[in-house]
C-alpha cells in the first residue's frame, strides 16, 4: 500500500506540474499533478509556481487519495494525475 509520509513537494516547470512522492515499503514512486488538475480541483487558483504550490497543499488529502488510485505496487517509477483523476 502506498503512503505519503513526506510532505515535500515542489514545482516541476518542464512539466508545469507539482511534484510530490509516495513510499511503498522500501519503494519511493514520483507522482506528478498538473496545472489543469489543480485549477480544476482549486477553480482560481494562479498557475504560476507559488499558485501551484498553494493549491497543492490546500487539496494534498484530495490529491493523494487520487495518487493512491493510480498506483500499481511494482509499476512506473512515475504517475502523472490529470484532470481525468479528479
Amino acid at each position: 500500500m502506498i503512503d505519503f509520509p513526506n510532505h515535500s513537494r515542489s514545482y516541476d516547470v518542464t512539466r508545469r506540474a507539482v511534484r510530490f512522492w509516495g513510499h511503498d515499503s522500501a519503494i519511493e514512486a514520483s507522482f506528478y499533478v498538473e496545472e489543469a488538475a489543480l485549477a480544476r480541483i482549486q477553480p482560481g487558483a494562479q498557475l504560476d509556481e507559488p499558485g501551484c504550490l498553494r493549491a497543492f497543499d490546500a487539496n494534498r488529502d484530495r490529491i493523494c487519495a487520487a495518487a493512491a488510485k493510480v498506483y500499481v505496487r511494482g509499476g512506473r517509477g512515475s504517475y502523472d494525475l490529470g484532470v481525468a483523476n479528479f
